[in-house]
């Protein structure tokens, strides 16, 4: 059996509606990056350097990354000697196999870091534009579908509108928001976010933050002035960082990633905007070049389209064309319409 068709079979044990998901928001990608890889296969019979030289400029395109393409190149020439692979279309199985083993480490790392034993503080950071606010709306919404008591805390005080639309996503969610006055110091707003959710015995406190990147000095004393507060006033908290990039602005979500680790401690990424770009290889660079797991990816702007990150999905959906007949491509069709 080929390594697709392991990744294939593996699905089949989780709903049909988050494998279409991933397929049908990795639509963009999918058509770039496997429309070159058929195309190139079709043109080098043989595996040789031309070969992987082409390779490595498709992957760059994808926003890789030139580093994890090195990388990934390498360990794809290594697998072609030692299994004796010269015929490049029985490479394809083992460039969907070493991609694959680059996106996850273990099968725990994407699941979010919950306090089984009381309040568990999450902390949205990331720059403006990037769908911060969104995603805190989007993600208490996902944590009140699983029966978990969510408040959210406005606290990127300075950016116009920012407190309202949080507002207007927790309206949607039926989830309260602490907020202050636009301009507040941020971290009085947590202060009172924490207060209320230890009152209230919430189990889950989202805290949207400022993002301000042209004010970085201010903006990483800013965070770690927040992280202070919350640290005492509920120790061990936050249980998780999460760094909000926009998957659109491709090796610029990387840079933001890097600067952001210096400052905040990053537990794990949220890539938004996947469905709306054809760089969706940002999330191989952002895994294998930070160590930091990808927990959720935006695939739609739907309150539901938030999505734990699935490596098996996501590689399902990055390749099934190109190891799908014609049949199954139908029959991927009709399904999809009937969903």
């Amino acid at each position: 059996m080929s390594f697709f068709s392991k990744v294939k079979e593996k699905l089949t044990g989780r709903t049909e509606m988050v494998t279409e998901k991933f397929r049908d928001g990795l639509s963009k990608t999918r058509q770039s990056f496997s429309e070159k890889v058929n195309n190139l296969v079709k043109r080098y019979r043989k595996v040789d350097e031309d070969f992987f030289e082409e390779l490595e400029d498709i992957l760059i395109e994808s926003d890789v990354g030139v580093t994890t393409v090195m990388d990934l190149v390498e360990k794809l020439k290594d697998e072609a000697r030692t299994r004796n692979i010269k015929d490049s279309d029985k490479l394809k199985d083992v460039i969907v196999e070493v991609l694959s083993d680059f996106l996850t480490k273990s099968k725990d790392e994407t699941k979010l870091n919950l306090n089984p034993d009381g309040l568990t503080v999450i902390l949205m950071v990331g720059v403006n534009g990037a769908g911060k606010t969104t995603t805190a709306g989007k993600l208490a919404n996902r944590l009140r579908n699983e029966g978990k008591s969510v408040l959210l805390a406005a606290a990127d005080t300075f950016r116009a509108g920012a407190i309202d639309q949080l507002q207007v996503w927790g309206d949607r969610a039926g989830i309260d928001v602490i907020k202050h006055q636009e301009g507040s110091d941020p971290a009085s707003v947590v202060f009172d976010a924490l207060k209320a959710a230890k009152s209230r015995h919430a189990d889950v406190l989202l805290c949207d933050t400022a993002g301000r990147l042209q004010n970085k000095v201010n903006l990483m004393k800013e965070l770690e002035k927040i992280k202070r507060v919350i640290n005492r006033e509920c120790p061990g908290a936050p249980q998780e960082v999460l760094l909000v990039l926009d998957a659109t602005t491709g090796q610029n979500a990387l840079n933001q990633a890097k600067l952001f680790r210096q400052a905040s401690d990053v537990t794990g990424i949220v890539l938004t905007k996947l469905d709306g770009t054809a760089k969706g290889g940002i999330v191989l660079a952002v895994r294998h070049e930070l160590d930091i797991p990808v927990k959720l990816v935006g695939l739609g702007e739907k309150i539901n389209d938030l999505q734990v990150f699935d490596a098996d999905a996501f590689v399902y959906g990055l390749f099934s064309e190109m190891f799908e007949t014609p049949d199954e491509e139908k029959n991927e069709d009709s399904s999809s319409q009937q969903l």
